[in-house]
This record gives structure tokens, sequence and C-alpha cells, in this order.
């Protein structure tokens, strides 16, 4: 168990800025540092993409809206990262640090939907945002982080293709299912117009891949939902439940593998450790956990 730190805030939260008013306390980054914390992000490109990709899409360590990144510099540079947008997600912190940067993010005052990241920061910040006033619904305390660097082999691929964006009326109840599966709840409820937007996007993108049977019904559905240069993320893995037990999972993954190494060089996600099938097909297809995330969702 670790150590909780006081609650004594060592700087002084404004509308627009944090100062930092201590050597080795988190402050927020400006466009100065983004070198800085590239090179940070791409010491493991896996576990960062979240926050590489959107250094990418801004092209600055200062991300338009009211997202920032908090670091914590130290002899030789910038030592440890935390994005803060809707979502959280740390970057090489030690548990220390880590309960430090979630002192600041309650300091803020602003509600999150979530932190994700390596495990042992992740546990680390919810000791700290446990105290706060936003209710944790879950904490996923093992989610192993899988890659793969090559195609796999060995197994027959299941086709699939790209999704069209004619196809979007098809795509978003599957991509609906498979979050209220994993969730518990419907992203479309209250009108659900930011995950339309995102289900629209990764379309057009050319980031979702589907098969469907001779209906019209989608049978699998699959998003690279993170792409960098170096890494292709895998996320929203979904079967109709028409067609689970048939033994169709690994040809799907290993066609999806095909079609993210075309992306990047390395192909990742992560799963929840008790979904033992999806691990198992993983496994299966050929990825290898290289790291622990875990996952704190209010």
């Amino acid at each position: 168990m670790t150590r909780i730190l006081p609650r004594v805030l060592q700087w002084s939260p404004s509308a627009k800025h944090i100062r930092r008013v201590d050597e080795g306390q988190p402050r927020i980054l400006g466009r100065r540092d983004t070198a800085a914390l590239v090179a940070l992000l791409d010491r493991d490109p896996v576990a960062n993409i979240f926050t590489r990709s959107q250094v990418d899409l801004h092209r600055s360590a200062v991300p338009d809206g009211f997202a920032h990144v908090l670091g914590v510099d130290g002899e030789e540079g910038l030592l440890s990262a935390c994005w803060v947008g809707a979502n959280m997600s740390p970057t090489n912190m030690s548990e220390e640090q880590a309960q430090e940067y979630a002192l600041m993010a309650l300091a803020t005052r602003q509600r999150f939907a979530s932190v994700f990241g390596p495990a042992r920061s992740v546990l680390a910040m919810h000791e700290v945002l446990a105290t706060g006033p936003q209710s944790i619904f879950d904490v996923r305390e093992n989610q192993p982080l899988m890659e793969m660097r090559s195609n796999p082999q060995g197994i027959v691929r299941r086709q699939l293709r790209p999704a069209k964006p004619s196809e979007f009326d098809k795509v978003l109840p599957a991509s609906a299912a498979m979050f209220e599966e994993e969730l518990g709840y419907s992203p479309l409820d209250n009108g659900g117009s930011f995950y339309r937007g995102r289900v629209r996007q990764l379309i057009r993108q050319g980031h979702t891949l589907i098969d469907m049977d001779e209906l019209g019904n989608i049978v699998f559905k699959v998003d690279l939902g993170t792409v960098t240069d170096q890494v292709a993320q895998i996320q929203g893995v979904w079967i109709n439940p028409i067609y689970r037990g048939h033994g169709l999972a690994a040809g799907y993954m290993a066609a999806t593998v095909d079609y993210a190494l075309q992306h990047a060089p390395i192909v990742s996600l992560y799963v929840n450790d008790y979904n033992h099938a999806a691990v198992r097909t993983y496994e299966k297809v050929g990825f290898k956990q290289v790291g622990t995330f875990a996952t704190i969702l209010f």
C-alpha cells in the first residue's frame, strides 16, 4: 500500500494557470517543453500511445481546449508527465509522484471520465482521487498490455474491410453494444453526440473494420482506436452475440493485426484480466504481454 501524501497543496491554482513553486512538483507544460515531452513518451511508445497521439494531433505540448499536460522536472530534463483532460493518463511516474499529480488534479476541481495507464501509477492516483468529490464507478486493477510486431502465423484469416461512411447506421449500434457490454450503460444516453462523432471519425479515417453477413448484419467490428507512427492500438472489439462461440475471433483478430501493421510497426491492445476468452484469443494470435494497465472509471 502506497503512502497517501498530506493534502497540503504547495501550489496555487487559478483560472488559467497553476504556478510551480517547488522543484519536483508538477507544473503545466508549455510549447517549449514539446521536444522533451516527445522524448519522454517515446521511451515507451506502447504504454504512452494516447498522450503521444494527442501531441501529434496538436503539434505541441499545449493542446487546444481545456486539456493540458503536467510534468515534473529533474536534473536531466522531464522525468514524468500526465495528460489531464476529460481523461487522465500518466507517464513514467513513481507512486509518490502519481499522488502529487492526483492532488493537483483535485485542486483544479475538474471532473474526469477515467484515468488509465500503467497500473502502478494509476492505482497510486486512485488512493488520492478516492478522497475527492467524484464517485468512482469501477477500478480495473489488472489489464494486460499486449503487443505484436509481426503478422500472425498459422491462423486462417476471416474477411474484414474498412467500414464505409454510408454504413454509419450499421456501425453505431455495434459500437454502442460493445461499449454497453464493457461499461454497463449506453454511450447514446442523452443523445450521445460526442460518441456519434467519434464513431464517424473512426470510419472516415479508415480505422473501423467490419464483416457483415448476407443479411447485412455486422458479425465483427473492431477499431484502430489510437494510431501513431510507431503504434496502432486495437480497441472496440465486438462479435455479434449470434456468432459467438463459433471459433471466429482468432481469424478476425489475425486479419485486424495484418491491417494494423500497414499503419504502424507495432500493434497493441489492453484487456481486462478477467476476460479469459479474449486473453486466450489474443495469445493464440501471437500477442505477448509487455506491461500491465489499470483504469479508474468515474
